[in-house]
């Protein structure tokens, strides 16, 4: 690692002003990809500012037809949540898929959004189930939040503060892992909200995003039949040594389907 000044603030508001005060600063939340970057001198930032000290980032709260969940909310705590479970089966079965057990100790929600890794499988979910970000200075739609590449609709110094996931009537996530990193090779989850139909998919192009296509035929009618003639076109899609383009929009069609045998318990 190259040197850096390290500080631990304890609020929100601290963590702005030393932001803010820094030449070239960083938030450091669970630190799965941080802490790598840094190792390999991949990143040099003056200040390393860690969020793990702020206590009202995390905690769980289900009511008013939402799950909110504090950014610094470990992956291993959204899928051991007995109310997770019960609000948002599809949002605890996701998590629990994250990685592994010491991924999901260490990693938080609101890391993993923020960073917007092409193969993280939180942004399916925000962008499924039309979650709203929630951040120190304003609420960021799902549908808004992720622009490319580890690249969101966060401006400097903007501090995820928690992410709210309205309650469908069903759900379900389906990804194909890579065998090594349990990363989403494709995932897709199928969110049923009375009838509309919202589908998120992560790991095939550059950012998550919604398969309005899909979202089209299944509206029309709910059923693993309905997928039979799509089409998913693979322009933009990611072309790496774990998957081609071709293969990718391929499995995004295979995941729907399941996703959707599972939400109907087929």
């Amino acid at each position: 690692m190259y040197q850096f000044n390290y500080a631990k603030p304890a609020t929100v508001a601290e963590a702005a002003t030393l932001y803010a005060n820094a030449e070239d600063p960083v938030f450091l939340s669970g630190g799965q990809t941080l802490i790598p970057t840094l190792r390999q001198r991949l990143a040099a930032p003056t200040d390393v500012i860690d969020l793990s000290g702020i206590g009202e980032l995390s905690g769980i709260a289900v009511g008013d037809g939402k799950v909110t969940v504090g950014a610094f909310t470990r992956h291993c705590a959204v899928a051991e949540s007995a109310e997770v479970q019960a609000a948002i089966p599809a949002l605890a079965d996701l998590a629990g898929r994250i990685g592994d057990a010491q991924v999901r100790n260490c990693g938080t929600i609101g890391g993993s959004v923020a960073n917007s890794d092409p193969a993280a499988d939180y942004p399916a979910a925000v962008v499924a189930l039309g979650a709203t970000v929630r951040t120190d200075k304003r609420s960021i739609s799902g549908d808004d939040f992720f622009r490319d590449l580890f690249e969101t609709a966060l401006e400097p110094g903007e501090i995820i503060t928690s992410i709210e996931f309205p309650i469908p009537d069903r759900a379900a996530y389906r990804k194909f892992p890579n065998p090594a990193s349990r990363y989403a090779v494709v995932g897709v989850m199928v969110a049923d909200f009375g009838g509309n139909v919202r589908v998120g998919v992560t790991g095939a192009g550059p950012c998550a995003f919604r398969a309005r296509t899909i979202e089209d035929m299944l509206n029309a009618n709910l059923s693993t039949s309905a997928l039979d003639g799509v089409e998913v076109p693979d322009a933009g899609f990611n072309n790496d040594l774990h998957a081609s383009a071709e293969y990718r929009a391929h499995l995004v069609k295979v995941m729907a389907r399941r996703a959707v045998s599972d939400l109907l318990g087929a």
